[in-house]
């Protein structure tokens, strides 16, 4: 983590019996939990530290049951939010588990776990410099309180929109937010980087203000970035990510793929971040219930979509020039992530864990002047497909 953390003395879990390996890409039955039932012990080894930063959250030691309050809408109640907060901190564990089995080098995620004094907190999870990974980032949050006008507008992509007239709009915005986000960067060129996130959010009329309603809606998606097309691949991701949704909507699909298409934009470049796969924002024209089903399925399909790519790639032999350009199109990640992404954006003005913000970033990148790969190669061939995106399935 960045130098301004000063860390207690590491200590270790007591490890659960570790998962069975991922032969072939196949999850091991134990390896998923019951629905609605939160995260258990790690299953294997994990440092936890406690974190000093000058910010505004307080390290804790140990993760709680829950983030939540007994206020209704919390413990027991059986909202959304509680049943949200279950799935999420499932899906982290189950998730980091994977990761570990597939690096097989004995790196293990170190573990912050930060509560927030205005509500909730959250765990983020890293592991750095391992066989596989070179960076694999596993965060939740649930946070609550209150939050600026330009936040709440940052949180439904309106910043800007309306001019002066945001400036009218009075006061702090009560709200709840409830997330799970992941970037996992491999060191082999042909083994794709990975981004899934998926989270809810609720929002209370604004104090002494009109501003926003009462509201609900839920956010996310998983997208694929390769340096390399290899279309075995990206067919299985794509193929992955269209079965979620056909389980609620067949319309959800190409119109969520799409819209990832479209938000993965990088404006300044021309071209897309990488091959897309799926996202969704500001999603309440559909039963609650319904989405909350959705969202779940959703986070369920990363792994069944993601570690046979791993597991077939990550020790495919390459050369000094595959790494340069997987180097370049990491410059295009951050570059993305920096100027664009909703995430970075809500997360900074609302005063946000800097840390857990900027976790997506990879260890290393490159940025060299006027770079065009020669047509007809397999880098331009990746660039191409970024600026006109294809169906693959």
């Amino acid at each position: 983590m960045a130098s301004s953390l000063l860390s207690t003395p590491s200590r270790t879990l007591a490890p659960a019996p570790a998962h069975a390996g991922l032969r072939g890409g196949r999850l091991p039955a134990q390896a998923h939990l019951p629905r609605g039932a939160l995260a258990p012990r790690r299953s294997r080894a994990l440092r936890v530290r406690a974190s000093v930063a000058i910010e505004k959250e307080t390290p804790e030691s140990e993760p709680p049951a829950t983030f939540l309050r007994e206020d209704g809408r919390g413990v027991g109640s059986g909202s959304v939010r509680e049943r949200f907060e279950a799935m999420i901190r499932r899906v982290q564990g189950e998730v980091c588990a994977a990761l570990e089995e597939a690096d097989g080098g004995g790196a293990r995620f170190v573990e912050d776990v930060w509560s927030r004094p205005g509500g909730g907190g959250g765990i983020s999870r890293v592991l750095q410099d391992g066989r596989v990974f070179e960076k694999a980032g596993v965060n939740v949050s649930v946070v609550y309180g209150v939050m600026p006008p330009d936040a709440y507008r940052a949180a439904k992509g309106e910043a800007g929109k309306n001019g002066a007239a945001d400036a009218q709009k009075a006061g702090p915005v009560p709200f709840f937010a409830a997330g799970i986000s992941s970037v996992l960067h491999p060191k082999n060129p042909f083994a794709p980087t990975l981004h899934f996130n998926y989270r809810y959010f609720e929002t209370d009329a604004p104090q002494d203000a009109p501003g926003a309603p009462r509201q609900w809606w839920f956010g996310g998606g998983t997208d694929l970035t390769p340096s390399y097309i290899i279309e075995e691949d990206v067919k299985h991701f794509h193929s992955v990510q269209k079965q979620a949704c056909d389980k609620f909507d067949p319309s959800f699909h190409p119109r969520f793929k799409k819209w990832c298409d479209d938000y993965f934009y990088i404006k300044h470049r021309n071209e897309r971040r990488g091959l897309g796969g799926i996202f969704f924002d500001d999603l309440n024209d559909y039963d609650q219930e319904m989405l909350l089903n959705f969202a779940t399925e959703c986070a369920d399909s990363v792994l069944p979509a993601y570690i046979p790519i791993v597991e077939r790639r990550k020790d495919t032999p390459f050369t000094d020039e595959h790494k340069a350009w997987q180097q370049l199109r990491r410059g295009r990640y951050v570059e993305f992530n920096l100027v664009y992404d909703r995430g970075t954006t809500f997360g900074l003005k609302t005063g946000g864990r800097i840390e857990s913000i900027l976790v997506s970033l990879p260890l290393t990148a490159r940025w060299q002047y006027d770079h065009k790969p020669e047509e007809g190669t397999e880098e331009w061939k990746l660039l191409d497909a970024c600026i006109n995106p294809k169906d693959w399935i």
